[in-house]
């Protein structure tokens, strides 16, 4: 089968090629084989637009326009038989430019001229038949191929000028000589390659193999063929599943979602598994619309390929290469074809729509589906798609936060009196209900305090010039020790001046930014420190090691302002940062984080020299829900923030709100491995939009790769 812009072709009583127009339903039929027709393709360019069919005897290119000339004149069209007796031939496909045809029967490919019968030449290598073959536009002359054997070869056809001279003009001819192996992969999977297909934006090539498993190579000169990711698309189906109906199951409204819970990994007793052949794969890109209450539209991600399978399309995320929404044939009653047998589509989605031909794997028979792309995402995500309404998670803090909105970080000491002394007792308060916001907000600032606040925020952070390049050249190395030591974390001060660095040999090290001079040197910790924190003034430092201490210490001084002892942990203390603007500590504890409220006094007594005169107070604990550990932590201090995020030893990632003072959302499996580090894109919150439509991203570090996320979709 194959598709273009406006034509369907596919074999007709198995030796006939049907051409099917889409826009007029008007059908051309083309008659020039005698053996059943087993590949079709249509040409690179709209005009004139060609298609070339194979069989077993021959190998046949046909102009359209020409041949629809024809039939309006009453002759029979005719095409251009540019091969012969070539074999079983399992794929076609044209040049770039149209000029020539690459022909995949049996283990070889035949580039054939696709103005003559010429054989360019013969490409050989594989060692089972070829099923799919691809040619690079951006790489001259380079065509991959995937074959049965399990494995993708990249070839360099090189191109030889020739000139004859004979009593006539002197004439052209191009001879393409064997082609030169570039690449060769190692065996991907246990089962046949089927399909290929060729991202010429981000130069990777995706193939899909007989289990329904996607493997990504990048093609970039550099990279050597590296792979980017591999897809099990039962797992991704699975779990999407499983969101969706847990969606519903949540949210109880919206979509009726009972037909994608049919397809989950619990299968009726006596049922045989199925496999996910991976029967075509298609870039395709379109606009998804989401619509809140408020009917504001959002455009999402567009950039997408459709997999076509033998029991339905699946479409795949281009940017994060996750299941965005999919179709079983099975699910529609008015279609007769429940497995396909192979699958074609358009290339290009008009309105959001595509076409898509089938045929049946058992049957004699084709369908024609006119598939909404649009409108199938829009509906299967919009269940656990966060877009815009009340309860939505919001990153930036909407009021500003005053310290009397807090309780008291210092007690007070109460001189002795009378036990009572007031007529009446108030209410200790047992029977009300607890008060679940933790901050509250004030409402009555005026213009010239708000004002007056950003002005100062804006003042303490510096913007990073948004003309500058990455830093990717190498500038300078210090050694911090003079024996080998390793280095547990390092951490910028917020105006990027100050380096701070934990050591393993208990020691933290401040350092300029350009690494000249060692600004401060902190030793106490009876462990390696395995975190460091700024905080927002630059003037304190809070550092957590493994001995289960942690101490908070004045860049100016060497001795800490605060101390937290073994008592206060049952496991080691990880990720302590400063949080809410230097207003509270966040630190990590096996699989809970604490929210410590402070007060730093370094001034000392005369006849209490020794004690230490700040103080602290555990607020609350919040669990990581299913894990044992909490492996990273992420929240804001440089500008008011009730988020923070946790990542845990069960790949999960969990946002916690709290001024709501619970778990607001969890993505299961964000990676295939557990995420080691979560970095917040902490630039000012005081732009010209307004914090609700502030766009904050984050991204998830982990042993297979880094995700960029937007955090008010969380996608």
């Amino acid at each position: 089968l194959a598709c273009s812009h406006h034509h369907c072709a596919f074999p007709l009583n198995r030796n006939e090629l049907c051409i099917w127009n889409t826009a007029t339903a008007q059908p051309l039929h083309l008659s020039g084989h005698h053996y059943s027709i087993s590949a079709v393709a249509f040409g690179s360019n709209t005009s004139p637009l060609l298609v070339c069919s194979a069989s077993r005897e021959r190998v046949i290119v046909w102009n359209l326009d020409e041949c629809a000339q024809k039939v309006q004149e009453g002759l029979t069209p005719q095409g251009i038989v540019i091969g012969t007796l070539l074999g079983m031939v399992l794929h076609v496909r044209f040049s770039p430019d149209d000029q020539q045809v690459a022909v995949c029967a049996g283990n070889q490919i035949y580039m054939l001229s696709a103005k003559n019968k010429a054989v360019l030449a013969e490409l050989n290598g594989h060692l089972a038949p070829v099923t799919a073959a691809e040619f690079c536009t951006w790489e001259e002359s380079m065509l991959i191929s995937v074959s049965e054997d399990r494995t993708f070869k990249a070839r360099k056809l090189c191109l030889r000028l020739l000139f004859f001279l004979f009593f006539l003009p002197p004439a052209k001819v191009w001879d393409y000589s064997t082609g030169q192996s570039i690449y060769q992969s190692a065996v991907l999977t246990a089962f046949p390659l089927l399909s290929l297909l060729i991202d010429e934006e981000d130069k990777q090539i995706i193939t899909g193999c007989a289990e329904g498993q996607l493997w990504i190579f990048s093609l970039v000169s550099d990279h050597n063929y590296r792979c980017v990711t591999h897809i099990n698309l039962k797992k991704e189906q699975e779990k999407f599943c499983n969101k969706m109906c847990k969606s519903g199951k949540e949210i109880g409204k919206g979509q009726n979602t009972s037909k994608l819970c049919k397809t989950n990994n619990r299968r009726p007793e006596g049922s045989v598994e199925t496999s996910l052949p991976i029967l075509l794969i298609e870039r395709c890109d379109f606009l998804v619309c989401f619509h809140n209450e408020e009917n504001i539209s959002s455009a999402l991600n567009t950039r997408h390929f459709l997999i076509g399978s033998s029991t339905g399309l699946l479409i795949i995320d281009l940017a994060n290469f996750e299941l965005e929404g999919f179709l079983t044939y099975k699910d529609y009653s008015d279609l007769s074809i429940q497995f396909a047998g192979s699958c074609a589509l358009t290339k290009a989605a008009v309105n959001g729509k595509v076409l898509c031909l089938i045929t049946s794997m058992f049957e004699d028979m084709i369908a024609v589906l006119e598939v909404n792309l649009a409108a199938l995402v829009r509906t299967q995500q919009s269940d656990f798609l966060q877009c815009g309404n009340e309860n939505s998670l919001s990153v930036i803090a909407r009021y500003r936060i005053t310290l009397n909105s807090f309780p008291p970080r210092v007690k007070s000491t109460v001189k002795d009196q009378p036990l009572v002394f007031h007529n009446k007792i108030k209410s200790s308060g047992y029977t009300a209900a607890p008060q679940m916001t933790m901050f509250s907000s004030n409402n009555n600032l005026k213009k010239k305090e708000v004002s007056k606040w950003k002005a100062s925020c804006k003042c303490k952070n510096k913007e990073y010039p948004l003309e500058s390049y990455p830093p990717i050249k190498y500038e300078k190395e210090i050694s911090v020790t003079c024996k080998p030591t390793p280095i547990c974390c390092i951490k910028y001060s917020g105006d990027g001046e100050m380096l701070a660095c934990g050591l393993s040999d208990k020691t933290v090290l401040i350092f300029n930014s350009n690494l000249t001079d060692t600004h401060n040197v902190f030793s106490g910790h009876d462990g390696a420190v395995n975190s460091v924190g700024w905080s927002h003034d630059k003037k304190w430092l809070v550092s957590a090691s493994e001995d289960r201490n942690l101490r908070v210490w004045s860049v100016c001084n060497n001795k800490p302002a605060l101390t937290l002892g073994k008592e206060m942990f049952h496991k080691t203390a990880r990720f302590a940062q400063f949080y809410f603007m230097d207003t509270f500590i966040l630190l990590c504890c096996g699989a809970e984080f604490h929210l410590l409220s402070f007060h730093l006094d370094t001034t000392k007594d005369d006849l209490k020299r020794y004690k230490n005169r700040s103080v602290y107070k555990l607020v609350q604990k919040f669990s990581m829900a299913s894990t044992t550990e909490i492996t990273s932590l992420s929240a804001v201090n440089d500008f008011y923030s009730y988020i923070v995020l946790t990542a845990g030893s069960n790949r999960a990632l969990e946002i916690f709100d709290l001024n709501a003072g619970c778990s607001t959302a969890v993505i299961p499996e964000v990676h295939t491995r557990s995420v080691h580090q979560i970095c917040q894109n902490k630039g000012s919150s005081f732009s010209t939009q307004q914090p609700e439509a502030y766009n904050l991203f984050m991204t998830t570090a982990a042993g297979d790769g880094i995700k960029l996320w937007d955090l008010r979709t969380l996608r």
